[in-house]
């Protein structure tokens, strides 16, 4: 499910980039400074530095090991609800976007916001491969 969620949320992610390109005031180097550098650092620093802190990994390895033992991304309502928070989130940066390309706030909080939860998503999908690779771990998730 990691994965699914990691994959769509960048291909969201990439339309947003592309219809903000396309209608929001400023263009150039303001859209390119609020539609990537700094989503890009939210994006790194969320995905750097709860790996790169060892309470921060151990919390959200943590989170990833309780998730999959709930059964979260194993069952289809599991996934519809998974695929239904990522459709809301489409929802309301293209909403963003519409509103800011009428005169409204430019949206960099959002796209900061989605970029830092792309991060925290990578982060995940690394623990998982990283719990996948473990030798006490693993017999344990292919049991459950």
């Amino acid at each position: 499910m990691q994965d699914v969620a990691a994959l769509a949320s960048i291909l969201i992610y990439g339309a947003a980039l592309i219809q903000g390109f396309m209608v929001l005031p400023g263009g150039g180097l303001l859209a390119r400074e609020r539609l990537l550098i700094w989503p890009g650092l939210f994006a790194l620093a969320s995905f750097g530095l709860p790996l790169a802190i060892l309470p921060l990994r151990k919390q959200l390895a943590r989170y990833v090991w309780s998730s999959f033992h709930a059964g979260f991304g194993q069952s289809p309502p599991s996934v519809l609800t998974g695929i239904g928070l990522l459709l809301a989130a489409a929802a309301f940066i293209f909403w963003q976007i519409g509103e800011a390309s009428q005169g409204g706030r430019y949206p960099t909080a959002v796209f900061s916001a989605f970029g830092a939860g792309i991060g925290i998503l990578l982060a995940q999908v690394w623990l998982v491969r990283v719990l996948q690779r473990d030798p006490l771990t693993w017999p344990k998730i292919r049991l459950d």
